[in-house]
């Protein structure tokens, strides 16, 4: 775990970590990667006798402001580096951060190695959508895809949505300008042919429309325009926040109207709400890296270090790795 990673590190870190060995009964062991002047300060804060929790020393912290490959020429012993080198070496089974994106990425690629037959890794979001959460990929890795990319991509999604989201035959659709399968520019119209030549369930070309529709369990498209869905995504849960509180400014009846309605609002909106999903897997990479949002909330943390132990315990890389050797383009 990235003890000082995120906007309200270590507090949040130590919190949502402690959390989750406490809601498990210490089901697994935390290490507290950080200078540890730090995070001796930090739970020294918080409740965690009996709490199995490790504390290793980094002396270097990679900022936001920090260019990504910079950082880890020059931050080599930063809690980052430290961390993915102790997956990498076997002494942890899972990192977790939710510190710098691309320092995380580019670290995870470069200590850890892609999977036998990953071109690049790829991020992976959820979304809700009517019949539940979809999957995006790529949801910010890859600015700029192939064809090939796009197409592991739906593979390695496929996958992961098969392992962790419990569906049997998870659809795979491209997101591209139309439904027709001349709709789009090369890498598209390229990647829609590999995926009507593979196993995969793909459904075809799907809309932006569709995505919340829930059309396609899990939605393929390069990172540019993932993590534009991703971020508008995003805006959409306090945009309905800002519409209700609007609303009930307007009078005392639509004040008691949306009281009323509390309980059905926070089920609903419970959907959008990131803290739920926890992090966001990055995906092709020789082990388990989950990445968190900067203000990852206590909450968020815990649900991001069980999605990592999840992980782990369904060994979603074997499975990528074994599909990639027999699915066609391999």
């Amino acid at each position: 775990m990235d003890a000082v990673g995120g906007d309200y590190a270590p507090h949040n870190v130590l919190a949502g970590a402690l959390d989750a060995l406490r809601d498990t009964g210490n089901r697994f062991e935390v290490l507290f990667v950080g200078p540890e002047d730090m995070v001796r300060s930090g739970l020294a804060k918080i409740e965690h006798n009996g709490l199995a929790y490790q504390i290793v020393n980094a002396t270097q912290v990679i900022d936001m402001q920090d260019s990504a490959t910079a950082a880890l020429k020059q931050k080599k012993d930063s809690s980052i580096a430290v961390g993915i080198t102790l997956h990498k070496e076997g002494r942890a089974d899972a990192f977790v951060s939710a510190g710098h994106t691309g320092a995380v990425m580019s670290a995870s690629t470069l200590i850890l190695g892609r999977i036998e037959g990953v071109s690049r890794p790829t991020i992976g979001a959820f979304l809700p959508t009517e019949n539940g959460v979809c999957l995006l990929v790529d949801a910010g890795a890859n600015v700029d895809c192939k064809s090939q990319h796009l197409y592991q991509f739906a593979v390695m999604g496929s996958i992961y949505s098969q392992k962790m989201l419990h569906l049997q035959n998870p659809s795979v659709g491209l997101l591209s300008i139309g439904e027709e399968s001349s709709k789009g520019n090369d890498a598209t119209l390229e990647a829609h042919k590999l995926l009507s030549q593979s196993k995969l369930n793909f459904i075809g070309n799907v809309e932006g429309r569709d995505i919340l529709k829930g059309k396609a369990n899990v939605v393929v498209c390069d990172g540019f325009v993932g993590n534009v869905v991703l971020k508008f995504a995003e805006s959409v849960l306090d945009l309905l926040k800002t519409k209700i509180r609007r609303y009930a400014a307007h009078g005392i009846m639509q004040k008691a109207w949306a009281g009323m309605m509390a309980g059905t609002l926070r089920s609903i909106l419970k959907d959008f709400d990131y803290q739920e999903y926890g992090g966001v897997p990055l995906l092709g990479v020789n082990g388990v890296s989950i990445i968190g949002h900067g203000k990852s909330t206590p909450k968020a943390i815990k649900n991001m270090i069980l999605k990592a132990e999840d992980m782990v315990r369904k060994n979603i890389n074997r499975s990528i790795r074994e599909t990639l050797q027999t699915v066609r383009g391999l």
